[in-house]
């Protein structure tokens, strides 16, 4: 399935490409859009906001289906699609972060690898404030995509295998810092 993505990404109809798999990827599909993004910035770099732009959109879009999955199909589409993939336990632990947590856990989420279609669905399951969704997707969504857009257009070839082979550890990584800036504004107030 991978390497079919790859040659899309480098087809002519890419962008639409790139755009149905952010799309079906926030709700249903389990490869997520850096497959295609990655090689079609490093093929267009001067594209590359262009790009990063339309995996945005179509992710947060996406995204929206898996919430009103969540909201209004829970028990026939929303578990059911998160046992398929095996991520019962993903949800259970996005659950108790997110009582927790609430929007940080929302955006913070978004942002890793951690799969997006299991906070759309939980979002949605669990009825975050639907404004709350949609800014904490837009944020997560827009901040990794733009971000793996920047990489890759000013360091090319080499960051991509860097990327791909420490994904987690990079976003966790940027996450943590994230984390660590918004608590020390938070404690010095």
């Amino acid at each position: 399935m991978k390497q079919k993505l790859l040659e899309m990404a480098r087809g002519k109809n890419a962008l639409r490409a790139l755009a149905g798999i952010s799309f079906i990827e926030s709700s249903v599909f389990p490869i997520p859009p850096d497959v295609m993004l990655i090689p079609m910035v490093l093929a267009k770099p001067e594209r590359a906001w262009h790009i990063a732009a339309v995996c945005t959109i179509a992710s947060v879009l996406g995204g929206l289906l898996g919430y009103a999955i969540g909201w209004f199909a829970w028990d026939s589409i929303g578990q059911p699609i998160l046992e398929m993939y095996g991520k019962e336990d993903a949800y259970a632990a996005f659950k108790d972060w997110f009582d927790q947590w609430g929007f940080w856990a929302a955006l913070g989420a978004g942002f890793t690898p951690f799969p997006y279609k299991v906070i759309t669905i939980t979002s949605g399951a669990v009825q975050l404030n639907f404004a709350v969704f949609l800014v904490a997707s837009i944020l997560s969504r827009g901040g990794r995509f733009f971000l793996v857009a920047a990489v890759i257009r000013f360091a090319g070839d080499k960051a991509r295998a860097r990327i791909e082979q420490h994904f987690g550890l990079i976003t966790f990584g940027l996450f943590a810092m994230l984390l660590a800036v918004f608590a020390a504004i938070k404690f010095l107030h």
